[in-house]
């Protein structure tokens, strides 16, 4: 069961394809222009490799993979939302590749509802719930469901942590 939001909180906005998400800003270390990606070997299709952030080798997921989209080429509006998460009990940082990343929002509990349990494409146990702003929908993520202890272990295996080049 999804934690229903209760506080004023802020959240930075993404898109994959049609659909805007959004996650909270307090999980966000930065957004970056989508530098070359070291490919890492063995790694599911969804783990794009890693790329060097100031010296450090941090593991990136293509997030329309991990969502079960299909992929598309990178262009001059992808990014890469670098976030720290607890996984597994410890703080991880990982970065995610989104088709666009817009703005940071606030939203009001009363702007927020539960994810519908039917008829939505996307797995509701990732949702933290369903932001609305005018018109719009903003699905909110929780991060702490759709990156697994199983992505904590990826990201510590000797392989994945190798080296990358400056």
């Amino acid at each position: 069961m999804n934690t229903l939001l209760t506080d004023i909180g802020q959240y930075i906005t993404f898109r994959l394809g049609d659909e805007l998400f959004a996650i909270n800003v307090a999980q966000v270390r930065e957004v970056l222009e989508l530098p070359p990606v070291t490919k890492v070997p063995t790694a599911p299709d969804y783990m794009r490799g890693v790329v060097n952030v100031r010296g450090k080798a941090i593991p990136v997921v293509d997030l329309r993979r991990k969502f079960g989209l299909p992929p598309t080429p990178d262009t001059v509006h992808s990014r890469i939302v670098v976030m720290e998460l607890d996984l597994d009990g410890e703080p991880t940082v990982i970065g995610g590749i989104a088709d666009s990343v817009h703005e940071v929002i606030e939203l009001e509990p009363g702007q927020i509802n539960p994810p519908p349990r039917i008829a939505l494409r996307w797995r509701t146990d990732l949702i933290q719930g369903m932001g609305r702003r005018g018109d719009d929908f903003i699905i909110i993520l929780d991060l702490a469901r759709v990156f697994s202890a199983e992505d904590a272990a990826l990201v510590k295996e000797p392989s994945a942590l190798a080296t990358v080049p400056a």
